[in-house]
């Protein structure tokens, strides 16, 4: 029994060393953590149960059946996070640089399905050189293994992605999968064809970091939804994102406790509107005050900076915010803005998360450039998103509503629960000088009559009180009692049933 027990332990010590200390050490100088030392600081301690520790490939080309290391290049397993469980697999790149195998896939495979069979969110940690290539049309089987289970999970668990490393080829594709995605600057890119391949074909010269860097992924293509400094605090931003995750969508949102009280009043709130309506003004200083402890995680903090995505709490509950940002663009709709809102919009309907909208938006942005770039298909992602919805959707028009993008912000006829306004809302077709010249245009005078009908349209249009009298807006509330409004109404929809009709599934337009 003893020899047993000291063997084990031996095999033990052979695996969680990887590729061997050199390997680790050069991990080390690149500024990176192993897969190991990336799990333990993710997961509560003592929590990591490994699967499949001693898993070895089974190629036979290239002279690698004499080359086999216990773990085959990916670490897999459970274990918690704030006591919450989850599952997890972490390619180690100090084992023929993470490449991927089809013992490699089968690892990743099988925490994939435990994950959806017990309905727990999986988180993937990513540094790898994409496929083995020894191991041929095996190694793009078993990427197509994980792609399709990646798409069985969408909407049924949480699936987050840590790109901590190279993520070339084939591996980039199971993020793109995912829900969540988020980069390290500096160690982490992320490219389907390198800098060489790019070169050769279309003669370009480009480096990693300029192909496929966090920069470019989280201000440009979108591809990413944050990036970080360093693995450290990559993975302590990760367990805050986890504990604004619901487990999977049979659980609802998750909650804790919370020291801030519904009944808090903001008189702040009564002067954060500029007397001037065009002058900004910062939107993220209403949902830092409106929700729990000020505790915001952004999603896509970088991209589309007209409008802001993320997840706060309301009396301990997870709650999705969606509010239009003055400070960028005057919080004009684009297609940028769009498409960010409506993926988040999406996600949080799939897990019964509530959504909190906050409105000041004067239209969708006008230009060749947008519309050449399919502002419709991609304005009508976000309606599309916002219509189906079914979770308990709450708006809040702080200032203006204008043209179709007050239709598409969550209002009432989206089947809005609570649709609320401040004063100082201006709800209308469009602003007072665009509306004058186009009713006027046959008669208009000179510039005193032009500023007499100006005032009166303002007077009649600009202002909450047309759309209250139709029912579209349920109630015009003081600013600083918008964290009791907005609490209330969230604990009265937190039994709301509301179905679509049935389908094999919708056809957003993509």
């Amino acid at each position: 029994m003893r020899d047993i027990v000291k063997e084990l332990e031996e095999r033990r010590s052979v695996a969680r060393l990887g590729g061997g200390e050199k390997r680790i050490e050069a991990q080390h100088a690149r500024g990176k953590l192993t897969a190991r030392e990336r799990i333990e600081l993710l997961l509560d301690p003592d929590s990591f149960e490994e699967i499949d520790m001693f898993v070895e490939h089974d190629c036979q080309e290239f002279g690698m059946q004499d080359k086999k290391i216990p773990g085959d290049g990916v670490v897999t397993g459970w274990g918690t996070v704030n006591g919450r469980p989850i599952y997890l697999f972490a390619k180690d790149f100090t084992v023929f640089g993470g490449s991927l195998s089809r013992a490699h896939s089968k690892k990743i495979n099988k925490v994939q399905d435990m994950a959806l069979r017990n309905g727990v969110p999986i988180i993937g940690i990513l540094d790898a050189g994409g496929a083995r290539i020894q191991e041929g049309v095996d190694a793009l089987g078993g990427y197509a293994e994980v792609f399709q289970r990646n798409t069985l999970a969408s909407g049924v668990i949480p699936q987050i992605t840590m790109i901590m490393g190279p993520c070339a080829g084939g591996d980039v594709y199971s993020p793109a999968l995912t829900d969540f995605i988020f980069m390290v600057r500096n160690t982490s890119y992320m490219f389907v064809t390198g800098p060489d391949v790019v070169k050769t074909v279309t003669n370009e010269e480009v480096t990693a970091e300029e192909l496929g860097g966090a920069k470019v992924h989280t201000s440009k293509s979108s591809v990413a939804d944050g990036a970080y400094d360093n693995d450290v605090e990559a993975l302590t931003e990760l367990r805050r994102l986890i504990d604004f995750l619901p487990l999977s969508n049979r659980t609802g949102a998750p909650e804790r406790p919370t020291f801030d009280v519904r009944d808090r009043v903001e008189p702040s709130l009564d002067t954060l509107i500029p007397d001037n309506p065009n002058m900004p003004y910062d939107m993220m200083e209403l949902v830092e005050k409106v929700i729990d402890e000020g505790d915001f995680f952004e999603i896509q903090k970088d991209f589309a900076k007209n409008i802001i995505t993320g997840f706060g709490r309301m009396e301990g509950k997870t709650v999705g915010f969606v509010a239009n940002q003055p400070m960028t663009l005057a919080g004009v709709l684009d297609s940028d803005a769009s498409r960010k809102a409506a993926r988040f919009v999406r996600f949080c309907d799939a897990f019964d998360v509530p959504i909190v909208t906050l409105v000041d938006v004067p239209g969708f942005l006008p230009g060749t450039s947008q519309e050449y770039g399919g502002l419709i298909k991609h304005g009508a992602k976000l309606l599309f998103a916002y219509a189906e919805a079914t979770v308990p959707k709450i708006t809040l028009i702080t200032r203006k509503a204008y043209g179709g993008a007050y239709d598409v912000m969550a209002s009432k006829h989206l089947r809005g629960d609570f649709n609320y306004a401040w004063p100082t809302a201006e709800i209308a077709v469009m602003g007072a000088k665009g509306a004058v010249e186009i009713i006027f245009r046959s008669s208009i005078g000179n510039d005193k009559e032009i500023a007499e009908h100006v005032e009166n349209y303002e007077e009649r249009f600009l202002n909450p009180f047309v759309a209250a009298e139709r029912g579209y807006i349920d109630e015009v509330i003081q600013p600083h009692n918008t964290r009791r409004r907005i609490s209330r109404a969230l604990a009265l929809l937190s039994s709301k049933k509301l179905e679509n009709p049935w389908k094999k599934h919708d056809n957003i337009p993509l």
